[in-house]
């Protein structure tokens, strides 16, 4: 059932819908001037304790990290799980690099699984640390992606492929029963960097059982483009999906299954390519006026109404898909990065926006999905930072994770300093971690991003990556509920 705009309008005139607010996470809005500080140089809170630096929020300054690799708040600790080049699979081969989105499971006896993708675009002799193509576990023996595996105990890690021969595996999302489907994120044909076959494609990933992930098989019911992130409604049974593309900007879409269709594991690969229906997102303010990029919004708490509209060619067989559709029929946003299934809908990242959209410059805003009532609301926005350089301001999320102890996780890819930060429910945010390990030169440092920002199961360890050189940390420390700030 579509909402018209008509609808949408009528609606927000008589619930001011316009203004409302949707989701326990609250309203997160933030701008430069408005985020939380970080830390003095010596990493001690001193008189300029953590209370008054942040409100009573977070967990005070980050404290310099002797080992040079991740600043963290007093109490917090790190414990490296994974490093390309350095740490090995159980087959032998060095962990892969590049490491991406990434998600927990609980695993047998205790452990913690996961599932971590490995971001590598092009053809294998490009990385030195590709996935290794592991016997009946290969999609496309030309591409350096995929994923793999890890499994964590207190005094032990192993790590094995998941599935390999895929390209650019940059986000992904996890299912309600309990395996990981994972995103490339490129448009790259048959014959494109040596590839004997089409990527742009998600595929799914069993964690556990290994068995599961032989002879992979991309689900082309839900697209060919250049996948993001994936979440799906564990009530409706529909998939959401995010677009990172530019020229022209990507789209959101929801794909629903055919009826009758039942979601459990491997049924997704079972289906056929055109199986159940591909959308793409339509949005329209509260007077009934289409809108045609989510940059057009520039106050928190804006709403705006959904309609979908169906794709023509979703294998993108001549044209993108992001393209097949013209000026007035769809809403595009740049960089649409990563989600969150919570509170009875989906978060939604756009990682900034600039000349390439045609509303306001900001440096991050996070959008939150209502699929009972069809609304779209606008829940954290960020001006654009004007020097990156300096620690103190945040810009360009990705990532994204619901956090157990209250408000949002987000991994930060944007210019000069990187961190993982937190934001309450009423907008405050704080840091939670800084990446210190520099990959530039002392002249002009360089910093890679966080990716994979996701909690254990039981909520007491964080996990997330540092992409480059592709490093898997888990954080601990005295977690506790955030207040609203």
């Amino acid at each position: 059932m579509s909402l018209s705009r008509r609808d949408f309008a009528r609606q927000s005139a008589i619930t001011g819908a316009g203004v409302a607010l949707i989701g326990s996470v609250g309203a997160l809005a933030t701008a430069p001037n408005a985020l939380a500080a970080t830390e003095t140089e010596t990493g001690g809170a001193g008189e300029d304790s953590a209370e008054s630096r942040h409100g009573g929020v977070g967990y005070g300054p980050l404290v310099t990290d002797p080992k040079g690799l991740l600043a963290l708040p007093a109490g917090f600790s790190y414990r490296v799980i994974t490093h390309s080049g350095k740490t090995k699979l159980e087959s032998g081969e060095f962990t892969p690099s590049n490491h991406d989105g990434t998600s927990t499971f609980e695993g047998p006896r205790g452990a913690t699984l996961l599932v971590n993708n490995h971001e590598l675009a092009g053809p294998r002799a490009n990385w030195p640390y590709p996935v290794p193509l592991t016997e009946g576990l290969v999609y496309d023996p030309a591409a350096a992606g995929g994923c793999t595996v890890v499994e964590v105990r207190r005094d032990k890690v192993a790590e094995w492929v998941g599935i390999a021969g895929t390209a650019t595996n940059c986000a992904g999302g996890n299912t309600p029963w309990g395996t990981w489907l994972t995103c490339e994120e490129t448009e790259d044909k048959a014959g494109t960097n040596g590839f004997t076959k089409n990527h742009g494609y998600v595929f799914e990933v069993d964690p556990e059982d290994r068995r599961r992930n032989r002879n992979p098989k991309p689900i082309k019911a839900l697209g060919r483009y250049a996948h993001e992130a994936v979440v799906v409604d564990p009530k409706r049974d529909r998939l959401y999906l995010t677009e990172d593309a530019s020229n022209p900007n990507g789209l959101l879409y929801r794909w629903t299954p055919p009826q009758g269709f039942e979601h459990g594991h491997g049924k997704l690969r079972t289906l056929a390519d055109d199986a159940g229906s591909l959308q793409a997102f339509k949005c329209f303010d509260s007077g009934g006026k289409f809108v045609d990029d989510l940059s057009r919004a520039t106050k928190i708490g804006t709403v705006y109404g959904v309609d979908w509209v169906d794709v023509t060619d979703r294998d993108a067989r001549t044209v993108s898909v992001r393209k097949q559709f013209t000026a007035g029929q769809v809403t595009r946003a740049r960089k649409l990065e990563g989600m969150w299934w919570s509170d009875g809908g989906v978060y939604i990242v756009s990682s900034y926006a600039r000349t390439e959209s045609p509303g306001q410059a900001h440096d991050g805003a996070v959008w939150f999905y209502d699929p009972k009532r069809r609304t779209l609301t606008l829940k954290v926005l960020i001006g654009v930072n004007p020097d990156p350089s300096v620690d103190g301001a945040f810009d360009g999320p990705d990532n994204i994770t619901v956090s157990p102890y209250g408000g949002l996780v987000i991994a930060e890819d944007g210019e000069g300093v990187q961190h993982l930060f937190g934001a309450t429910e009423s907008g405050r945010t704080y840091p939670i971690a800084r990446n210190e390990l520099n990959i530039g030169t002392a002249e002009a440092p360089e910093y890679s991003e966080f990716t994979g920002v996701t909690f254990s199961p039981d909520g007491r360890t964080l996990y997330a990556n540092i992409q480059v050189p592709g490093i898997m940390l888990a954080i601990t420390g005295p977690w506790k509920r955030q207040k609203r700030g």
